[in-house]
């Protein structure tokens, strides 16, 4: 059960919440995988999962979303957050990386990822769209020399002081990814971020936010970063999302692949997979 820091063979730690934070978070444990989620924002602060490429289980979609009962639902941002409106519940944990193994543990694995806590808003065009971000998990594998086609991943939207509130929540404007793998006796790391601002409908998120939904003083304040395209995937230094974050990753930041020369460049926009500095 749960994300397992030495599924690499080395350790790669999934990111930790401040001290400051921890007493408002959550760690959920799932299938393959683990949510931190945060219970004032109502979203993960942070994701954890374990993908076995090699042995990944072909299973039905489905669309059975349900609360986790483990938890207060007030603390989740459930059904109310996503009706009759242009938002996809969209998977931070992807849906088909968890799913390997026995079947019956791929098939709980499938279910496990269907939970609110694994969701965050998106706009449809976002969630649906066929950019490389839906997909980078399997680049990164076909791309890397991973051993035994493994990886760890771990995904969460910034929680921002300046998303927009709706119904409840704040609607993340980014996400943020990183993959690692082992290379060698070593880990390797690279890290990601892609914006949905410009595909959000403003307009329907202030008529939520008028309706009364409550406007919670959640997440982390915004540094400067560039301003990103609709679609657009971003290969980052993992320190920057560190930074973004207030989450604490050493480890990954040490094992980051993005070359040390190229930072003072800024952000490098990835159009395609030979573009990724692996």
């Amino acid at each position: 059960m749960g994300f397992d820091a030495r599924f690499l063979g080395v350790e790669a730690a999934m990111p930790r919440v401040g001290a400051a934070d921890a007493p408002g978070c959550v760690v959920l444990d799932y299938v393959h995988f683990t949510v931190v989620l945060d219970s004032a924002a109502r979203l993960a602060r942070v994701t954890g999962v374990n993908v076995d490429g090699g042995s990944l289980v072909d299973l039905a979609r489905g669309d059975d979303w349900e609360l986790d009962e483990r938890v207060p639902a007030d603390w989740q941002a459930g059904p109310e957050v996503y009706r009759a409106n242009d938002l996809d519940r969209g998977h931070l944990v992807r849906r088909r990386d968890p799913v390997w193994g026995a079947p019956a543990v791929a098939a709980r694995a499938n279910a496990d990822s269907f939970r609110y806590p694994n969701a965050a808003p998106q706009a449809s065009g976002f969630n649906q769209s066929k950019e490389l971000w839906l997909g980078l998990e399997d680049h990164v594998l076909a791309f890397a020399d991973a051993a035994d086609l493994r990886l760890s991943v771990f995904t969460a939207p910034v929680l921002a002081v300046g998303d927009p509130p709706y119904r409840g929540i704040r609607v993340p404007l980014r996400f943020w990814k990183i993959a690692a793998w082992r290379r060698g006796d070593a880990l390797a790391a690279a890290g990601f971020v892609l914006d949905q601002s410009p595909v959000l409908d403003r307009d329907e998120l202030d008529r939520g936010a008028r309706a009364g939904a409550s406007d919670p003083d959640v997440g982390r304040s915004d540094g400067g970063e560039p301003e990103l395209g609709p679609f657009r995937t971003f290969q980052v230094p993992i320190a920057d999302i560190a930074a973004l974050t207030g989450l604490v990753m050493p480890d990954l930041v040490d094992a980051d692949r993005f070359p040390p020369t190229l930072i003072a460049a800024g952000w490098r926009p990835i159009e395609d997979a030979g573009q990724l500095l692996l």
